[in-house]
């Protein structure tokens, strides 16, 4: 089983300004690059009435902008960088290289796309990597349906307490909502002799 990481999913071509920039050319960075995160950072900006006084005072870049960045790897799976997000309280996550040299930017957004992912991929996943490779069960045993993440197992295994651990394994699985068994057991291995 396979986590997208970070890398998969981050903006590669992110636009910086110094942090002495002045207003205008901050705005003027946005406009032509017609950023996304434009709206996040005028947001940041103090109320309308007060923007006036803080253009005349000639606002710079490192006024609004967090110091110092919080960053992660690429290869950081997408809990762990929702995770530092989370407990930092930021919406955007620097992504550096070894060097510590900007490589991306990966926002909440970035990270709900796996929750985009394909069906049958999840269905592919769950039943190759989980079901045959892990767990060594048949593919005629279980039955797998997934319809928008959602996801419904069917069938027999052959011991009672595989069905909690086949459950768990396959909420891990990017791009899986929910999971809904029905699943049947053989024998009950969970009773003390």
């Amino acid at each position: 089983m396979r986590h997208r990481d970070v890398g998969e999913l981050m903006t590669r071509e992110v636009v910086t300004v110094p942090q002495n920039a002045a207003f205008k050319d901050i705005v003027r960075t946005l406009v032509e690059h017609q950023s996304a995160a434009q709206g996040d950072y005028f947001r940041s900006l103090p109320e309308r009435e007060a923007w006036q006084e803080d253009k005349a005072a000639g606002l710079r870049a490192e006024e609004p902008m967090s110091a110092p960045p919080v960053c992660a790897r690429p290869d950081w799976t997408v809990a762990e960088a929702a995770r530092l997000m989370e407990a930092q309280g930021i919406k955007r996550l620097l992504i550096v290289d070894e060097t510590d040299t900007l490589v991306g930017i990966v926002s909440r957004p970035d990270l709900l796309r796996i929750f985009l992912r394909d069906d049958d991929a999840i269905r592919h996943e769950i039943t190759s990597d989980i079901l045959h490779s892990t767990l060594r069960q048949s593919s005629t045993a279980i039955t797998v349906d997934v319809a928008d993440g959602r996801v419904e197992l069917h069938g027999t295994v052959r011991f009672k307490s595989l069905i909690p651990v086949i459950e768990r394994l396959y909420r891990t699985v990017d791009g899986v909502v929910s999971v809904k068994e029905q699943l049947g057991f053989a024998d009950d291995d969970t009773l003390a002799p």
